[in-house]
């Protein structure tokens, strides 16, 4: 396995491979993770922030910027698609304030079909796309007979705490995450 650098791009927004998700960039900080990973071709990881040292969790994202727009208010835009989960390693603050991870990439979990009543998670990400339709519009393929990609949508998605998060995302399979969205639906319903 091959350690690679990237430059982190802290947040309580979590992106998994093949995820997309537009984001505003206001901090100063963040700002200068995107130029610099632009202007410097740097491979750019996306992680839950947390407050240890690094300042995000030990599983990442790596990246890559797929559009870009300057907002009415000078701020920018940007659109990601998640390219392959990574595991930090070390880090290190740059003297512009931002940080330069070490990573390896880390295992994804396996496409599996959805089967019996777990169909009823992709029905509700289905009607949850339907409701915002300017995320549905991010993705120009979606897998909702994949149980993985339908489990990873949720991660994304659902307001929980990032520790909760990266729980679920420590497992070797995305099935205690298809357990979890189905109990919150059912006990909806």
């Amino acid at each position: 396995m091959k350690i690679e650098a990237m430059s982190l791009f802290s947040s309580d927004m979590l992106i998994l491979p093949r995820g997309r998700r537009e984001i505003r960039v206001v901090q100063p900080q963040h700002l200068v993770t995107i130029v610099e990973c632009l202007k410097l071709q740097q491979q750019l990881a996306i992680a839950m922030e947390s407050e240890s040292n690094p300042p995000c969790y030990p599983i990442a994202t790596q990246c890559h910027i797929i559009d870009f727009n300057q907002l009415a208010d000078n701020s920018l835009s940007i659109v990601v698609e998640g390219i392959q989960r990574v595991r930090v390693i070390s880090s290190m603050k740059q003297k512009d304030g931002r940080f330069m991870l070490h990573t390896l990439p880390s295992q994804h979990w396996q496409s599996e079909p959805l089967v019996g009543e777990y169909h009823i998670v992709s029905l509700a990400l289905q009607e949850f796309f339907k409701v915002h339709p300017d995320l549905f519009d991010l993705y120009g393929d979606t897998h909702l007979q994949d149980a993985s990609w339908v489990s990873e949508r949720w991660l994304e998605l659902l307001p929980m705490y990032n520790s909760d998060k990266h729980q679920l995302l420590s497992q070797p399979d995305c099935h205690k995450t298809m357990n979890f969205v189905l109990s919150l639906i059912q006990h909806e319903f």
